[in-house]
């Protein structure tokens, strides 16, 4: 598993931790920093997933607007909390980060969806993560 597959792993978990205590992602990113403070040897993946909940957290307006827009039908408050992290983190790879190709940041993003949500949960983000990679 590449440094970057990891880091989305580890972006995702601070993401929905945070959504799910309804704690600031920016609380949860300093507990994380603590942590991996000891842990030298994941330093590579512990620095994209700082960058993407970083980017995440100083364009969280901007990225929610677009999920909204392109959710079809289903408002932030109705999505699963993991699906919520997975399109936040996803979106700001597609619109903020230009070293990430668009079909590997949707393609990450689905996989993280399977793995970690519901069996809907891939196609769903697949769609929304599509239709805002079209419209920008």
């Amino acid at each position: 598993m590449s440094a970057r597959t990891k880091a989305r792993k580890r972006a995702l978990d601070i993401l929905f931790q945070a959504d799910v205590r309804g704690d600031d992602v920016a609380t949860t990113l300093a507990a994380e920093a603590k942590r991996a403070a000891s842990e030298p040897a994941r330093e590579a993946s512990w620095l994209y997933a700082r960058e993407i909940v970083d980017g995440v957290i100083d364009n969280r307006d901007a990225i929610d607007e677009q999920i909204t827009t392109f959710a079809k039908d289903w408002s932030l408050a109705r999505m699963p909390a993991v699906d919520r992290a997975v399109l936040r983190l996803a979106v700001w790879e597609l619109l903020y980060n230009d070293e990430v190709p668009t079909a590997v940041a949707i393609d990450e993003a689905v996989e993280l969806a399977k793995e970690f949500s519901t069996d809907d949960s891939g196609s769903f983000v697949h769609g929304v993560l599509a239709r805002i990679a079209r419209s920008s």
